[in-house]
């Protein structure tokens, strides 16, 4: 009898650890989910500066819908073309590994969504977290077709720094005071370089400073003593901005979704494409302060000059014991447009918490030139040659121009081994070498058209010196790499110098980013690992500039094994 009862006492501890077991594997599992979105692009009036405009929103929203997910969630987003123009979108700093379908630039990794049709986007976050964002990937659609896309760590991981009590994205955009599409239209037609924006804008409102837009003014309340964590995105479709909030000092704990070595600051400087997290603790006097964004303007070229404002205010701020009404708020210091000691000394402190994996045996060493060019005219007096001394304008890395392909996708002509697409022979240092930063002879202004990817090993360990070049002008130009992040291993003014410059790499704790300036007349250096097969498109991120060709695109050969191939294309995909 004992021993009966033994057994049956042995086979349900049995049963119960196996129950146990099975509910742990579950429980492990069931943290990451699926998110279901529907994102329809459509026309809305919008009213901004005083007049209304038929703008292209997500869901009637502008800026659209902020995406809240978990490092390990599945996002399946049907984006439905509800619009009169074509349609991409990109999920902007998302690795989308072995997966180029989903990654959205018109004509690189996919045919457009024409008016009328849909595609779903499929991806799922692996192993990062932070602030990214979505953008539509078509022309300049992204004036207002976009919004924040922010990856929470898993269930039961922290964040590296103390929790704040509330996280507040903030997207800093570009406002025309009429359609960009037709700003754009009218730029390719005359070859000039197309208008400035007309305002600056904080989460869509472009603020005090501005007519009809104060009764709109963006608000964050906040309790004294409490700390904020501000989700800084530049989603402006052509200018750096520099950013503060008035007496107040903000800690910087990551960039592009990659978390950082800590430091303050009173204002940061970020470029379009780029994200910056900030930690800010309200131990002010209560009151109203304005966070504010305006120009850093690197380039001898007409920029925006206008401010943006939102404000901070405390909860137990005093009013105006007459009126009733709010103080007037505090004023941030911003640095001058072309303060480019400001922006160089606020990138520079940039680091990586710890000791980074760096590629130290280099495969692929490659030098791009990146900057601006004109085409000439055969009649200058041609109302389409309206740039400088009657030419167009250009751009370009190693005098190549890029051009995106009409009849089908570059990634779908590839999968498909369709010829006459492409061709893999983009050079891999200029075809001539000249003073880049000095006095440039006209004969080299002119670049090449050309639609020409660079191949890649799968696994290949790769470094780019990015060299700005004087042509036209010297400029700060954000450089974005897609399907990848990378290490900043250094930079500098003037022409890099492969013999001298190396010795100061930082091969330690470089910051990793998606998203790089070059220095105006100077370089940047990055390296990264190529275990992301497929067609990667490398462009700036001043869309006037990726208009006029500054961009081209990997080709990363597929590896050994399922683990390393491209996955195939979903039966959706958008044909040309």
């Amino acid at each position: 009898m004992e021993t009966r009862n033994l057994t049956v006492k042995q086979v349900s501890y049995c049963l119960f650890l196996s129950i146990f077991v099975i509910f742990s594997f579950q429980a492990h599992f069931s943290e990451a989910e699926t998110h279901y979105r529907e994102f329809v692009i459509q026309a809305k009036p919008v009213k901004r500066l005083c007049r209304t405009h038929n703008t292209i929103t997500v869901n009637g929203l502008f800026p659209g819908p902020t995406l809240e997910v978990r490092d390990g969630d599945t996002l399946v987003i049907k984006a439905v073309n509800n619009a009169r123009y074509n349609v991409t979108l990109h999920w902007h700093g998302i690795r989308q590994l072995r997966n180029p379908w989903a990654d959205g630039p018109d004509r690189v990794t996919q045919c457009p969504i024409r008016p009328g049709r849909s595609y779903t986007y499929r991806f799922t976050i692996e192993n990062q977290e932070g602030t990214l964002w979505w953008h539509a990937h078509s022309r300049w659609l992204r004036a207002t077709v976009y919004g924040a896309l922010i990856i929470h760590p898993k269930l039961g991981s922290p964040y590296p720094f103390p929790m704040p009590r509330t996280e507040i994205p903030i997207l800093l955009g570009e406002w025309w005071d009429r359609n960009p599409m037709d700003v754009l239209r009218i730029a390719d037609f005359t070859g000039a370089a197309p208008n400035i924006s007309d305002a600056y804008t904080i989460n869509g409102q472009p603020g005090d400073l501005y007519r009809c837009s104060k009764q709109e003014t963006v608000r964050f309340p906040v309790g004294s003593g409490e700390t904020i964590l501000l989700r800084v995105i530049n989603s402006a479709l052509n200018q750096e901005l520099f950013f503060g909030v008035a007496n107040h000092i903000l800690t910087v704990v990551a960039v592009d979704a990659a978390y950082t070595k800590p430091f303050t600051t009173s204002v940061i400087m970020i470029a379009p494409g780029q994200t910056t997290d900030v930690l800010l603790t309200a131990d002010q006097t209560p009151g109203h302060y304005y966070m504010a964004a305006r120009a850093y303007n690197s380039a001898n070229a007409p920029f925006d000059n206008t401010t943006t404002t939102a404000i901070l205010e405390y909860k137990t701020a005093p009013r105006n014991a007459k009126k009733g009404k709010q103080s007037t708020p505090i004023f941030p210091r911003l640095p001058g447009f072309n303060d480019t000691n400001s922006a160089i000394a606020f990138t520079s402190r940039l680091r990586s918490p710890s000791k980074v994996k760096v590629p130290l045996q280099i495969d692929e060493n490659l030098f791009f030139t990146v900057g601006l060019g004109l085409i000439n005219c055969t009649n200058p007096n041609s109302p389409r040659c309206q740039g400088p001394n009657g030419t167009r304008f250009a751009a370009s890395i190693n005098n190549m121009s890029f051009v995106l392909p009409k009849r089908n996708s570059l990634m779908q002509a590839y999968y498909q081994g369709q010829p006459g697409i492409f061709t893999t022979d983009f050079p891999p240092v200029p075809p001539v070498k000249f003073d880049y930063t000095g006095n440039v002879s006209r004969g080299l202004w002119q670049p090449v058209k050309s639609t020409k990817l660079y191949k890649l090993k799968f696994g290949a360990k790769v470094q780019i010196v990015l060299q700005d070049t004087s042509i036209v002008t010297v400029e700060d130009h954000p450089m974005h790499l897609h399907g990848y992040h990378f290490a900043v291993i250094g930079s500098g003014f003037g022409n890099f110098n492969p013999q001298t410059d190396p010795a100061r790499f930082n091969l330690i704790d470089p910051p990793y980013r998606n998203t790089i300036g070059t220095p105006p007349g100077g370089w940047v250096a990055i390296r990264f690992e190529a275990d992301n097969p497929g067609i990667w498109f490398m462009h700036c991120h001043l869309d006037s500039h990726l208009n006029w060709g500054l961009g081209m695109a990997f080709l990363v050969e597929n590896g050994v094994g399922k683990l390393q191939s491209v996955q195939p294309p979903p039966l959706d995909l958008p044909r040309c």
